[in-house]
C-alpha cells in the first residue's frame, strides 16, 4: 500500500509525531516491531493495579516539551518522594554515609500520574487504530525513483514517500539493510551513538508497608560498592502502594536472576535490616536484552555520545529519510523531553 509517511517505532517520539500528524490531516502509518507500544516507556502494574516503571520514569519542569504535552492531554504529575535520610555507600566494608536531599523546585524530579504508560496510552487512544501496525519489525528499506519500499521480517511491504525513523540510531544502522546504503558519514554517527537506557537494569520490590519512610528514610540510596548503584522510593501518588525501585550495575546482566536478587537483598539488608526480604513481589527489566532497543556497541561508547548530533537534523536518501527519536533531539536528547522535542521538530519540517 502507498502512504505519504511511514513512522518506524511506536515509542514516545513515534506516537507523539503520529498524534500531531493526524491533527494536521497528514497521512501516515506507524510500524512497531513489538506487540506493544511505548518503546522505552514500559509501565507494569503491581498490587491494586498501581504503576511500576521499568523504563522511562522521571522528568523536571525544565523539560518543557514534555510538560506541555502532558498539559494538552490533561495528564497530571507529582513530585518524587525525597524526604528523609538518603544513603551513599562508598565501600562495602563501611557503613553508608547518611545525607538529606535538598528539596528545591528548580531541581525537583516528577513522575507521571498513573505511570509513564498513561502518556503513551493517552496518545494511542487519540490515534486512529488503522494507522498503527504492531508486530512489524523492519529489516529492509529501498529508495528507488522517488519511492520508498519498507519490508518487514514477516514478509509484508509498505510503500511511502518519506520514512521517519524513531528507532535508536545505532539500532537503525545495524539491524536494517538499506538500498542504496546509508551515506558513510551518517551511518558511522548512528553506529557510535549511545542508546539511552540500553545498558540499564531496572528492578522493583513491592512491600506491604513503606517501612523505610516510617523509619525516617527517603528510600534513596547510591552505591559504588554494591550491585545496586541507585535506588529510589516508588510508592504510589495516593500513598496506598509501597515499592522501591532502582538500577543494578550493567554487569549484573551476566548473572543468573536468583544471584542478582540475592546480592540486591543482601545489600539492602545492610541499609534497612531483614525487613527488606519480606517483599510481596519482585520485578526486573534488562534493557540490553531488548532486541528492539539495544544492539551491542563495537567499541567504547560513552553515555549520551553523539546524542543531539547536528547530522541528525538532515534528510537522507534524497530527502526521503529522516532519523528522529530521543537521541537526535536538540533539547535534552536521551530523555522523554528529547523524545517529544524530536517529534515536534520533525512535525514543523513536514508542515513546510
Amino acid at each position: 500500500m502507498q502512504i505519504k509517511i511511514v513512522i518506524l517505532g511506536g515509542g514516545l517520539t513515534g506516537l507523539t509525531l503520529a498524534y500531531y500528524l493526524q491533527k494536521e490531516n497528514i497521512p501516515f502509518l506507524l510500524l512497531e516491531a513489538r506487540d506493544r507500544i511505548g518503546g522505552r516507556i514500559k509501565t507494569i502494574y503491581g498490587e491494586n493495579e498501581k504503576s511500576i516503571e521499568m523504563g522511562a520514569t522521571w522528568f523536571g519542569k525544565k523539560h518543557t516539551y514534555l510538560t506541555q504535552l502532558l498539559a494538552e492531554l490533561n495528564i497530571g504529575y507529582f513530585p518524587q518522594h525525597t524526604s528523609g535520610i538518603s544513603l551513599f555507600e562508598t565501600f562495602s566494608f563501611a557503613p553508608p554515609q547518611k545525607f538529606t536531599i535538598p528539596e528545591t523546585e528548580e531541581e525537583q524530579s516528577y513522575r507521571i500520574s498513573g505511570g509513564s504508560g498513561s502518556l503513551t496510552n493517552a496518545l494511542l487512544k487519540r490515534i486512529n487504530s488503522e494507522f498503527i501496525h504492531l508486530d512489524k519489525p523492519v529489516n529492509f528499506i529501498s529508495f528507488q525513483n522517488g519511492k520508498v519500499e519498507i519490508k518487514t521480517k514477516t514478509g509484508v511491504s509498505f510503500f511511502c514517500e518519506k520514512v521517519i525513523s524513531t528507532l535508536p540510531p545505532r539500532l537503525l544502522a545495524t539491524t536494517i539493510q538499506f538500498e542504496p546504503d546509508l551515506p558513510a558519514s551518517i551511518k558511522n554517527i548512528c553506529q557510535e551513538t549511545h542508546t539511552w537506557m540500553g545498558e540499564s537494569i531496572k528492578f522493583s520490590l513491592e512491600y506491604p508497608t513503606d517501612f523505610w519512610r516510617k523509619n525516617g528514610y527517603s528510600g534513596a540510596a547510591f552505591s559504588q560498592a554494591g550491585i545496586c548503584s541507585e535506588m529510589h522510593d516508588h510508592c504510589s501518588e495516593d500513598g496506598r502502594f509501597f515499592a522501591l525501585k532502582g538500577f543494578l550495575n550493567p554487569g549484573a546482566a551476566r548473572l543468573p536472576q536468583a544471584e542478582r536478587k540475592d546480592l540486591l537483598l543482601t545489600q539492602l539488608t545492610k541499609y534497612f535490616g531483614e525487613i527488606v526480604r519480606q517483599y510481596s513481589a519482585w520485578h526486573e527489566a534488562i534493557w540490553s536484552d531488548e532486541q528492539y532497543t539495544f544492539t551491542p556497541y563495537d567499541g567504547f561508547v560513552r553515555a549520551h555520545q553523539n546524542n543531539g548530533h547536528e547530522s541528525f537534523k538532515a534528510y537522507y536518501q534524497n530527502g526521503a529519510l529522516r532519523i528522529a527519536g530521543s537521541e537526535t533531539a536538540t533539547h535534552f536528547p536521551g530523555y522523554m523531553d528529547g523524545a517529544v522535542c524530536s517529534a515536534m521538530e520533525v512535525l514543523q519540517e513536514l508542515k513546510k
